[in-house]
This record gives structure tokens, sequence and C-alpha cells, in this order.
């Protein structure tokens, strides 16, 4: 019974290459000294022909913490997207890229959705509220990232998802169930998969002939499998089931160990339509190299400072520069006062120090090259006096 759609889950972890063995192109400076240490590059240039150009857009939404940023950055190869444990850590929609043959993917990192009550606790801007609805409208898939590893809330698209959903009801859109390696039994997928979708797997269509095979076989099975009350505690009862009846696909993933990941950017680019290339076929991203320092120190705050304390913290860029073939930069972090100044920097400044170690680890990973960084504290209200 539970075999049911579990086709989509792979035994062993994807294959992950490192981000030093790829060239990055973030702008010219940068890329006159990132060195091209194979010749894989050069397979996904386009073809001769501009007209054999296909090109798709994903936005890829979801709840706060669904693991979207993690997602795609283990689905193009490439570190692009800020990652933390908390929430809130995407502010603004950014492009993900990721080539291949004659056919290009865009996939938009966008913010959780969140609804009034968070908006005020966390005091969002407009931007980041119609950051997710800007993506979509210029995409021509929506691909939505559910947390199975949240007991209270897997069961259930969030309302606020939902809405989205039906005023964008035109874009096709998929399911991608996310973290399913924190799941002891996978039967709790089966159950899950009938919520999210209203029970409508039957009009759940599969892009590969194999897997079209063994969908009528396991569906067949779970048609004669009782109800047995297998799952326990995890049936959810049918009146508090919200789901959307109208995905064209379901996945089940984990961005962390890379299951199931190959299968999705299969499905991508096989809906991609003749169109010309928007971005080189070695830029893997729009952002600028001063904003990705900035937000990887913005992330790192977020992992390393308690409760509320990092959303009050204010990070900006005073000096970067490409020299010699490694990167140059300094960051300045603003503390509303000085005791979260010494929050910050820690006794003899040693959590600050961590901080630096892990940021520079993270940037030498999205670069592809030395980076020296230094982050230094200062007080708001001490600034304005001086």
């Amino acid at each position: 019974m539970a075999l049911l759609l579990l086709r989509r889950i792979r035994i062993g972890p994807a294959p992950f290459l490192g981000l030093q063995h790829c060239q990055r192109c973030f702008s010219a400076r940068l890329s006159e000294n990132v060195s091209n240490e194979s010749g894989t590059e050069q397979s996904n240039a386009p073809a001769d022909s501009n007209s054999a150009e296909r090109l798709i857009k994903v936005a890829i939404v979801g709840m706060p913490n669904a693991g979207k940023s993690t997602l795609i950055n283990r689905l193009i190869d490439q570190r692009v997207c800020p990652v933390s444990a908390k929430v809130h850590t995407t502010r603004k929609a950014s492009k993900a890229i990721h080539s291949k043959a004659n056919s290009q993917a865009i996939l938009f990192d966008t913010p959780g959705l969140v609804g009034s009550r968070e908006i005020k606790k966390h005091q969002l801007d407009t931007q980041f509220v119609s950051a997710c609805r800007h993506a979509i409208q210029h995409s021509a898939l929506i691909g939505v990232v559910h947390d199975v590893s949240n007991s209270w809330t897997r069961h259930a698209l969030s309302p606020v998802l939902l809405r989205v959903l039906e005023e964008y009801a035109h874009i096709p859109s998929f399911l991608i169930l996310n973290k399913i390696d924190t799941l002891k039994s996978k039967r709790i997928l089966l159950d899950i998969v009938r919520n999210l979708t209203c029970d409508q797997l039957a009009s759940i269509r599969n892009y590969g002939p194999p897997t079209r095979r063994r969908k009528s076989r396991d569906a067949g099975a779970e048609e004669k499998a009782p109800s047995d009350g297998l799952e326990g505690k995890e049936i959810t009862s049918p009146s508090r089931v919200e789901g959307w009846p109208h995905f064209t696909e379901i996945f089940m993933v984990s961005a962390m160990t890379g299951d199931g990941l190959r299968e999705v950017m299969s499905f991508i680019h096989a809906n991609a339509k003749q169109q010309p290339w928007e971005h080189l076929p070695d830029e893997h991203t729009d952002q600028p190299p001063e904003q990705l320092i900035v937000q990887s120190v913005r992330a790192r705050l977020l992992d390393f400072m308690p409760q509320e304390i990092p959303y009050l913290l204010q990070t900006e860029l005073e000096y970067y520069e490409v020299v010699g073939g490694r990167i140059l930069a300094s960051t300045i972090v603003t503390c509303p006062n000085d005791r979260i100044a010494r929050l910050v920097c820690g006794e003899s400044n040693g959590k600050l120090r961590q901080i630096n170690e892990q940021v520079t680890s993270d940037l030498i990973e999205t670069f592809g090259m030395p980076v020296l960084l230094t982050i230094t504290t200062r007080v708001r209200n001490k600034e304005s006096k001086s």
C-alpha cells in the first residue's frame, strides 16, 4: 500500500560536487579571477542556433523554513541562496540559474509566505510580501515546497499558500515534499499525499514511461490494501485537511541528502519551451557578489544568535575588491545597543570569530576562490551621537 508514489524516493543520496570545481560569473571583474578547473562548463553551452535554445522559469514557493533555499542550492549544485535554521532568511526574490545542453532553468527563490500576524511580528516590508507573487507572475511553473518533518502542519497546506494557488490557478503547479529523511516511517507519506492533493492522485500525471507502469501497478495495490489503521496517529481528520487538487506532479525529496533531486530537475528541464536564454551558460545567479557576502553574514548571524536578536541587526558591506585571485571584503554589523553588541562579539570576541570563520567558509564555497573577510560591530546610538 505504501509503495504508491514512493517511486520518487531514491535510496542513495545524489552526488554533490563541490562548488570549487565550477566556474563562476557573478560579475566581469570576478570572472576574470576564477579558474576553469575542468571542461564541464563548456558542455553547458547552448546549441549553435539560437532557435534551439529552451527556457523555463519556475517560482519556488512555500511557508517559512520549508527548505526552499537549501533545495534550490542543491538543485543547481551551487551555493547562491542564503541558508539558516531560522525563518525569514530570504528577504527578497532572487534567481538561481541552471544551464544544461540547450536548456536553461531559472528558479526563483522566494521569501516564505506569511499572514498578517507574521508581517506585524517581524515588521516585514511590502517588498517581502509581494516578492512571491511577483516571481509567480514571471514564471511558467510553480513549485510548492512542503515540509513533512513538522507533524503539526504536514497534513495540510497553509491557507495563505492555498490563496496564492487559487489566485494563479492558470499556472501549472507541482508539489515537492521536502525533508523526507526525517520520517521514521515512509507510510506517512502516502497519507500526506492524499491530504495535500484532496485525494486526487488519479489526476497526477508522470513524465517517464517506466514510472507510468509502476503507477498502475502501485495504484492497484493501494485499492486492495485494507484500512487497518497502520498510520495510527498520523491520520488526519478529513474536516481538517486542506489541499490543492490540481498538482501535475509530486516529488518526495530530501534537500539535505540529495534524494530525489535529479528527478525534479529532469521534470523542470522537460517543461522548457523554445525561447532565447536570458543568462550566460556559466552564470548561476542574478545577485552581485557584494549582495551575496552581506546575505551570507546575515544568515550566519541568524544561526549563531538566539531568539529575536539577529532580526535586530543590520549588516552592510564596507569594502569589496578582487585582488590577485582572491576576494577581500569587510562588513559592518550595526547593533541597537551595547548589550546586544557584546552578545554578538562574545567573550574575547570568540563568537564573532566563529561567525567570521563560518561565513568565510560559505563564501569560499560560493565563489570557488580564496576569501579574506573581516566582520566588525558598531552600536547605532553611539554612531548617531558621533
